[in-house]
């Protein structure tokens, strides 16, 4: 029976890393309502790392070393052995079962009342809309389409989770105002809105990183820039965190194509260098510097075989300088050892990789204009972004809470509660357009990217897809936009009896979440694979890293923090520690790096 309630907003609990351990999240939770007089809560949010192992083969595509791999007591929530007690949504981190992410790629139902948001996705709860997008941020894959597919390389195991270009594309498509943004990596330089002086000394290595402008997520700060929410909720540094943004001083960039490389400015277009009017959300710490917590013995550190000397990789500028300047020194040997005409050096003899990250006045102009950009849209009109970063489930740490968060519509309707998840019009008419126009193969290592067509083109576009979704989806006899309660057990549950360190790797499943989701909007399912063909690739295996086109990874761009191995160690090239094992390099050079990169767990 529903609940009407004066408007109070919507009830909230937000965690950090989910790290799998539901059980004592939700006891926690319900702790905190009860300080508060309230009931329960109408949402829980995840801010990644969730977890979310079905059974032990799970664990074989999760990206972390073996020997700290636990199943955790999601897999409770899967078989049905337990419920959420609360409506959870979640985005992905870069600790998850990624296979089980691939099947839900547009977003789905985990578990019953556990909401996966996709690669993004924007959703309604009640007068609320939430953005969100998942991964981290690593500039040698941002362009790159979404090549993993099962059985994946252990390569795919790291890049899975790498933020992609065309999924923040239709993010900077929303020209309407959302209330919440949620992802696992903070955007970039938002440290500088807060009490950055504490954060510094509680994270040392975190100050040089932000003096250079590579602390952070390029890509979410583009988001941030244009989605401008009122509030944004991230996880990833494990530490707790409140800044804050504005947004009415500076016009966000429209450039949707965010590999560029950073300057080293702290700060750049809406994100301050200092905010002198800083305003304590009640969540900050006090100013004075907090002695180093005692060792926790139990905690998992997940960015182990580091050392403590943060390094700062060189840009793909300087990269690709040192590389040409190579190139010319070898030609002029040769010249020396034969006449004639020496060979011509250019910025050819720069692997694809980085050429990739270069920012676009270093490339070749291409033959078409570029894409043409809309005035920012009217809609939008939240000055004010309050972000708030939280740590991860152990004793003494900060990383729940409690709020209740009201429309930025200013609704004076009355909350009916139990909520629901619903899809959001426009965001369904952004994602039938790309589906549509800008394909793209998943699995394909190969596949190209299609270009910027710019908001000009697209906005049309979408515009007559949201009359399709109107006339469709919502004016239509029996229409709904609630999320559909469609969850299915497809994997194998997990059995204790065999322990969760096992050999095989997972199987892919089609899920049909996804296939009624294309249904529904009339769009290609790029996810659908009978059982014969799982059983066939699981059979054959990875395919060879060596089908990659331009190869894979490559050396480090500068805003990569948080990989194992950034600066040798084992078989790699400089910044490849352990070849394609650390995603900041790749390949298996032959540099003898030593010591290690400072991570913030895994890459």
């Amino acid at each position: 029976m529903a609940e009407l309630s004066e408007r109070d907003g919507v009830r909230m609990a937000v965690i950090g890393c989910g790290h799998g351990v539901l059980n004592s999240i939700y006891a926690s939770i319900t702790k905190a309502a009860q300080l508060k007089d309230w009931p329960g809560v109408d949402l829980v949010i995840i801010g990644g790392d969730f977890q979310a192992m079905r059974n032990a083969t799970d664990l074989n595509v999760m990206s972390c070393p073996v020997k700290y791999r636990e199943i955790g007591d999601f897999h409770e929530y899967y078989s049905g052995a337990r419920t959420a007690p609360y409506l959870t949504i979640y985005v992905g981190g870069n600790h998850e079962a990624s296979n089980y992410h691939f099947e839900l790629y547009y977003g789905g139902w985990v578990a019953p009342n556990i909401y996966y948001m996709g690669a993004a996705n924007v959703l309604r709860l009640g007068p609320l809309r939430i953005a969100g997008m998942s991964g981290i941020w690593k500039g040698h894959d941002y362009r790159k389409p979404h090549y993993e597919r099962l059985p994946f390389t252990d390569g795919d195991v790291k890049s899975f989770y790498h933020v992609r270009e065309m999924d923040v594309r239709k993010l900077l498509q929303v020209r309407t105002q959302v209330d919440i943004c949620l992802s696992h990596d903070w955007p970039q330089g938002v440290e500088w809105g807060g009490n950055h002086s504490l954060l510094f000394r509680k994270k040392n290595h975190f100050e040089e990183e932000a003096k250079a402008g590579v602390l952070g997520s390029t890509a979410a700060k583009y988001v941030l820039e244009r989605l401008r929410p009122p509030h944004w909720f991230s996880a990833h540094m494990h530490v707790k965190y409140a800044a804050i943004v504005n947004h009415q001083d500076s016009e966000p960039e429209k450039e949707s194509e965010a590999a560029e490389e950073t300057t080293g400015r702290a700060s750049n277009g809406a994100l301050p260098s200092r905010n002198e009017d800083e305003i304590d959300l009640g969540l900050d710490e006090d100013a004075e510097p907090e002695a180093a917590p005692p060792k926790n013995e139990d905690e998992i550190d997940l960015d182990m075989d580091e050392d403590e000397t943060p390094v700062i990789q060189p840009t793909a500028e300087e990269q690709v300088k040192a590389v040409v300047a190579e190139a010319i020194k070898n030609s002029n040997a040769a010249k020396g050892k034969k006449r004639g005409r020496p060979r011509k050096s250019s910025v050819s003899a720069v692997p694809s990789d980085l050429r990739a990250q270069l920012p676009a006045s270093f490339t070749k102009a291409p033959s078409e204009p570029p894409p043409k950009r809309l005035p920012f849209p009217e809609t939008i009109t939240n000055k004010t972004t309050r972000f708030l970063a939280l740590d991860k489930l152990l004793k003494d740490r900060d990383f729940l809470q409690v709020l209740s968060v009201p429309p930025m519509s200013g609704s004076k309707e009355p909350i009916s509660r139990p909520l629901k998840l619903e899809y959001d019009p426009e965001w369904l008419a952004i994602t039938r357009v790309f589906a549509k126009t800008e394909h793209i193969p998943f699995g394909d290592p190969n596949a190209n990217v299609p270009r910027d067509k710019g908001e000009a083109v697209y906005r049309p576009l979408i515009e007559a897809e949201e009359k399709w979704v109107q006339e469709n989806l919502v004016d239509a006899a029996d229409a709904t936009l609630v999320v559909p309660e469609n969850f299915t057990i497809l994997a194998p549950v997990y059995d204790a009896s065999k322990g969760y360190k096992v050999p095989e790797h997972p199987r892919e499943y089609a899920n049909p979440q996804t296939a009624t989701f294309c249904e529904m909007l009339g769009i290609k399912n790029d996810f659908e694979i009978t059982d014969k063909e799982a059983l066939a690739r699981q059979k054959a295996g990875p395919r060879s890293e060596a089908s990659f086109r331009g190869g894979r990874g490559g050396r480090p761009r500068a805003n990569t923090r948080g990989g194992r191995g950034s600066r040798g160690g084992g078989r790699g090239s400089r910044g490849g520690g352990r070849g394609g094992a650390a995603d900041s390099g790749g390949g298996r050079g032959r540099g003898r790096g030593r010591g290690r990169g400072r991570g913030r767990g895994g890459d």
